[in-house]
Order: structure tokens, then C-alpha cells, then sequence
């Protein structure tokens, strides 16, 4: 006889195991569909520590002693950057790989490699009616920012980049100057009158002072470009080093930027740590970790936001390369570090080649010559290396070997052996840099147990970090042109390249 409640007996071991691979399976597609698709942000923050490598990142939190807010985000993880036709890849080509998830050549801006333009992230959240604001700590037309709002076959098309600038309608930019508005060098084909009248006539305020800059409010404001007024090399802020109380930092333009952006539609704001690079292209490690620490510090106004919206609110953080073949370890030290004697150095690279090495050369040139001599004191003031005293017992005081390699650096800078000199020998020792300066720098660092391999970019991945909505997208090993896709995610559009109509 057929016995229903035993045959259900019987069956019940396969129809649970039935439910169970069910919902098992269930389980798996919702914590996969909770990865791939999150909840849409309302803010976006993308920071870019240009030339900001790993080694960059743990300089500065070692010499801090503290650990960077960039450093405690709950996603990690690491970046590749090669570009379309170089692995080691320039800041366009990576800018526009970060801005719209497109894999181009050295030097194109928002362009695939056939010269197609292709969206960004700031262009689709601003048609999704997002504010968007753009600040960088060097010419807000450099690379960088650029690739997120022009499209040009050529980084150096300034002028062109200024028009699109004028005319991208964004409502924020904030940082650095213009470098060629009028189009002087002849780059451009298209000329359409000076791209400074362009931009007020499109509807910007133009803010240079720091007391009406900190003064600005959404109500009265309406579309911003601020930049600082002193912009000492390259239309940039002067390097964190040598900023006044008279200079606008880089926090200071994230936090204003919030301030004027914020609105019922969100925003998306790019933030670049510009000058990071451009002190790693010198090989100036004090430089470079200042600067890394304020792009940290706008990386906190960020973090503040963010706390009173936790819910809709993404930032990432990652850098577009590393610039210099930073190492943290130098076989002179050995296993030791120093990090506290890059203290000693209280002046940019910059400011000390075009101050104090220009007046004394101006000086020597007046007055017939001068000697290594005659401006050791000067080295020892703005760098504190000591020509005087044990080198065991003072890690600032010179070996002799040290003192001589100054010497052969002055010689060079004093027979004006410095920018793009077609010598090899000078190329490599002392790149395309002021000779005497990059020698000092070389040497503190050294003494602070750090090295350089080029005064060029690297190919080595960069670390990306994350916090916010959709940032667990952001954890594992992924290309730069994934950093793209993945915050096209979150703004709700598909994670893929975008074609521009222009």
C-alpha cells in the first residue's frame, strides 16, 4: 500500500536540499546585484593625487606620523595606469582614462586613440542635472582637469581647453590660473577672442582676492571660477611649502566648492593634488610630502560632508600615477629612515632655485664671481645640511663626498648647465632642474633613508580608496579606466565609454 506521509518522509532530504541550493542561489544574486548595481550617490568626490604613487602616500603618513584620511576609507584597492601606446602613461592619457573609462594615447584629452570624443563623468552628471565643480592645485587647463571637460588631440591646445572650459557650463572651478588665454601660443586654430572675456560672458564671477573668495555664497554667487592670486610657476598655487596666510589652500577650495555646489540634484566635484607631481618630477621629497598632506586636508572637508550624508554621498581617492621612482630605503642608511630630518627644509625646490640661486647668481655676475663658499650659508638656512661637525652624531652634517658632489652641482648651475641640456651626463644626474638645487634635495633625502629612480613617471600601480555608496566596488586589483565605470554605476548610467556628440 502506498503511504503518503511516508513517501513524504522519504522525499524530504532532496526537497530540502532543493530550498537549500535555492536559496543559496538567491542569496548569491542579491549580494551580487548589491555589488554590481548600488545605490545611486547623490554626491560624488573624485580626488586625483597626480603623480601620488604608494610609496608617495606612505612618505607622507611616516613623516606625519599619523595616518592620511585617504588612508583610513573602508575600500582599498590597487590601479593599474598604462596608457593605450606607452605603459608608463602621461596625465592626459590617464586623466582621460579616470574622467571616462577610455584607454587613450600620451597626451590626448577626452579622445579614444582615433580621436573620438568620448563623455566624462562630469559631463554625464551634469546632463543627469548635477551641480559640477573642477579644482586643482596646478592651471585649472592642465591635464588633468582638462579631461574633464575638454576634448583635444593635445594637452599643450591650452587655449582650446580654456574655450571648452568657458564653455562647458560647469558651475565650480576652483585652483590654479589659465596658461595661454589668448591663444599667444598659436595652438589653436580656432580662435574666438580672450578666453578670460569668454568666461565672463558666459556667466562666471570671477574671484582672484581671498577675502571675497571666502565670502562667496550660493545666493549671490552663481556660476565660480576662483583662482589664487599669486600663481608663481606654471599659472599653479604656490607648493604647500612656501603658502602664505595670503594664499587660498586646497582645502579651502574643496570647502567652498562644497559649500556653492551643494543643491537638492547633488553634484560631482574633481579634486587634484597637482603640484604632488610636479615635486616629484624634481625629486624634492619635502615638497612632495606637503603637498600630499594638503591634498589630504581637502580630502577631509570631503570627509566631513560626508558624515552628515553618509547615504547618498561617494568619494574615491587614487592617484592618476607615480611620478619619480619614489623608495622608501636608501642603501646608504641601510635599514634606518629619517623622516624628521626632512624638517630641516623649510622652502620648495622652486622657490629656491628662482629666490635665493638667481639672486646669487645675479649677484657673482655683478660682481665678478663668487665661491661654493659664498652660499653654503644659504643651503644650510633654507635646507639646514651642515658643512660642520659629526656626521655620526648629526645626520644633517655633510660627508666630504657629500660636500664635493655640491661643489661640481654649483660649478654646473653657476656656467648655467641647467634646463633641457643636451649633455646625457647632466640629463641624468640632474634631469631638466637647477643642478645645485636637485643635488641639495638628492642629499636631504638621502639622509632621510629616501631614494629616486627618474625624474620621470613610473609604471608601478597606483592604490585607490573609497568610502560611501557603491564603495565596495572599489576593494580588488582593477585598471584606471574601472575607476570610471565604476562611479558611472553609481550616478545610475552604464558602466561603459560614452560617446560625445561634438
Amino acid at each position: 500500500m502506498f503511504h503518503a506521509h511516508s513517501a513524504l518522509r522519504r522525499g524530504l532530504p532532496w526537497l530540502a536540499l532543493v530550498l537549500t541550493a535555492l536559496f543559496v542561489t538567491f542569496l548569491a544574486d542579491a549580494v551580487e546585484a548589491k555589488t554590481s548595481t548600488p545605490q545611486k550617490a547623490k554626491y560624488v568626490f573624485l580626488f586625483i593625487g597626480d603623480g601620488m604613487g604608494i610609496p608617495q602616500r606612505t612618505a607622507a603618513e611616516q613623516f606625519k606620523g599619523a595616518t592620511l584620511a585617504m588612508d583610513t576609507l573602508p575600500a582599498q584597492g590597487i590601479t593599474t595606469t598604462y596608457a593605450a601606446n606607452r605603459f608608463i602613461t602621461g596625465s592626459a592619457a590617464a586623466a582621460t582614462a579616470l574622467s571616462s573609462g577610455q584607454k587613450t594615447n600620451i597626451n590626448y584629452i577626452g579622445m579614444t586613440p582615433k580621436l573620438k570624443p568620448v563623455k566624462t563623468i562630469a559631463e554625464i552628471a551634469k546632463e543627469k542635472g548635477m551641480k559640477v565643480g573642477i579644482v586643482s592645485s596646478v592651471s585649472i587647463d592642465h591635464a588633468t582637469p582638462a579631461a574633464f571637460y575638454a576634448h583635444v588631440p593635445h594637452r599643450s591646445q591650452y587655449y582650446d581647453i580654456d574655450v571648452a572650459l568657458a564653455e562647458s557650463g560647469f558651475d565650480y572651478f576652483g585652483g590654479g590660473g589659465l596658461k595661454d588665454p589668448t591663444n599667444k601660443k598659436g595652438k589653436s586654430k580656432n580662435f574666438k577672442g580672450d578666453a578670460r572675456e569668454l568666461i565672463k560672458k558666459n556667466g562666471y564671477k570671477v574671484v582672484t582676492d581671498k577675502a571675497e573668495f571666502l565670502a562667496l555664497s550660493p545666493e549671490d554667487s552663481g556660476k565660480v571660477f576662483a583662482h589664487n592670486k599669486a600663481l608663481p610657476d606654471g599659472k599653479a598655487l604656490p607648493y604647500a611649502i612656501d603658502r602664505t596666510d595670503k594664499d587660498i589652500s586646497l582645502a579651502e577650495f574643496t570647502a567652498k566648492g562644497i559649500e556653492l555646489l551643494d543643491n537638492p540634484n547633488g553634484f560631482f566635484m574633481m579634486v587634484e593634488g597637482g603640484k604632488i607631481d610636479w615635486a616629484c618630477h624634481a625629486n624634492d621629497a619635502k615638497s612632495a610630502i606637503d603637498d600630499t598632506v594638503a591634498f589630504d586636508e581637502a580630502i577631509q572637508q570631503a570627509l566631513a560632508f560626508y558624515r552628515k550624508h553618509p547615504a547618498e554621498t561617494l568619494i574615491v581617492v587614487t592617484g592618476d600615477h607615480e611620478c619619480g621612482g619614489l623608495t622608501l630605503g636608501f642603501a646608504g642608511t641601510k635599514y634606518q629612515s629619517y623622516f624628521q630630518t626632512l624638517d630641516s627644509q623649510d622652502v620648495s625646490f622652486q622657490r629656491f632655485t628662482d629666490e635665493p640661486v638667481k639672486l646669487f647668481k645675479e649677484t657673482c655676475q655683478k660682481e665678478g664671481g663668487c665661491a661654493f663658499e659664498h652660499i653654503k650659508p644659504a643651503i644650510t638656512h633654507f635646507f639646514g645640511l651642515k658643512f660642520e661637525g659629526d656626521p655620526k652624531k648629526d645626520t644633517l652634517v655633510l660627508e666630504p663626498f657629500q660636500v664635493k658632489m655640491l661643489q661640481e652641482a654649483f660649478q654646473r648651475t653657476m656656467s648655467g648647465e641647467t634646463v633641457k641640456s643636451q649633455d646625457s651626463e647632466t640629463v641624468l644626474l640632474y634631469g631638466e632642474y637647477d643642478p645645485l638645487t636637485v643635488t641639495i634635495t638628492h642629499i636631504l633625502n638621502q639622509k632621510a633613508g629616501l631614494g629616486w629612480t627618474s625624474y620621470q613617471h613610473t609604471g608601478v600601480p597606483v592604490s585607490t580608496s573609497a568610502i560611501g555608496v557603491g564603495s565596495v566596488l572599489f576593494n580588488g586589483y582593477y585598471d584606471n579606466t574601472d575607476v570610471a565605470k565604476k562611479i558611472m554605476s553609481t550616478l545610475g548610467v552604464a558602466p561603459t565609454v560614452h560617446y560625445a556628440s561634438n
